[in-house]
């Protein structure tokens, strides 16, 4: 039985992003003690963060000692890495330093690592591929864990790359604008994330992928127009133009045209009817949009 310690901080890892904010502000309305790990204390997202109630703590993934100090004390683990920013070596090398870390701390009683759907599956899309190996490296560790494999990011359609387009009205997403994809928005994952760490009998040793709804792009342009007030329309880019951007981003969309995500929202949501199952719609009225 796995035993977290409630009055033990939970190191979040990304804190100061989308996933690991929404997990961190989570916890804190769950009443859980959050110990937030960034390099930038001083930001202004560490800042509100404290504001709201969390510890801030100087985490460098490249810097052992400083994961050391960071977990010494805490209960559980919310982790997660990225390649974005660096490589696909160096996620694998700093999510393996950051598990290590956590493996040889005396408190630590469960790791929550989120991946992404599928990534369990060898799919040859890169930076699913090195989440795999990080998972497989947090099963030989003497931890009790959690994996959660969310699907396509809502919060993407609102970042600056997306906003460029959506200001000439126009969604752009390298899918046919009728097939429907699995996604998630970053609260969602922060408030499942929350709902394991305070059941973390039932999640042990499990992997789950997880979604709110299947949407097409159509569907998702059609909440941005709601939402914001501009008329948005969906637009299919080619898998060709992708991939003068990133080759990466190129083998996960042809990955979803060709073989595709599976997830049973249904099911899903029917085990867990208490996490709020964030639509699309519901996601898109509370952005700020400015277009």
């Amino acid at each position: 039985m796995t035993q977290i310690n409630a009055r033990l901080p939970v190191a979040v890892t990304g804190a100061t992003g989308a996933q690991g904010g929404a997990t961190a502000r989570a916890l804190l309305r769950a009443g859980r003690p959050v110990r937030a790990l960034t390099r930038a204390v001083g930001s202004p997202a560490a800042r509100e963060l404290a504001s709201l109630g969390a510890e801030l703590a100087y985490a460098d993934f490249d810097d052992p000692a400083s994961l050391t100090a960071a977990l010494d004390g805490a209960g559980a683990l919310f982790a997660m890495s990225t390649p974005f920013g660096t490589d696909l070596d160096t996620e694998i090398r700093q999510g393996t330093a950051l598990l290590d870390a956590a493996a040889a701390t005396d408190s630590v009683r469960h790791v929550v690592l989120t991946s992404a759907s599928n990534a369990d599956r060898s799919t040859g899309i890169p930076h699913f591929d090195s989440k795999q190996r990080i998972e497989e490296h947090l099963a030989t560790l003497d931890l009790p864990w959690t994996v959660l494999g969310p699907a396509v990011f809502l919060d993407n359609y609102a970042n600056d790359w997306t906003l460029q387009a959506l200001r000439e009205g126009v969604l752009l997403l390298p899918m046919p604008a009728d097939t429907p994809i699995p996604v998630i928005a970053a609260d969602t994952i922060g408030a499942f994330a929350a709902h394991v760490l305070a059941h973390p009998d039932g999640y042990t040793g499990r992997r789950i992928d997880i979604a709110s709804q299947w949407r097409t792009g159509h569907q998702i342009a059609a909440a941005i127009t709601a939402a914001s007030g501009r008329p948005i329309r969906c637009e299919q880019v080619p898998l060709s133009v992708v991939e003068t951007y990133s080759a990466d981003l190129a083998a996960m969309f042809r990955y979803f045209q060709q073989v595709g995500l599976a997830i049973d929202t249904e099911a899903l949501h029917a085990a867990h009817p208490t996490v709020d199952w964030r639509t699309a719609e519901a996601w898109a009225a509370d952005q700020a949009w400015e277009l």
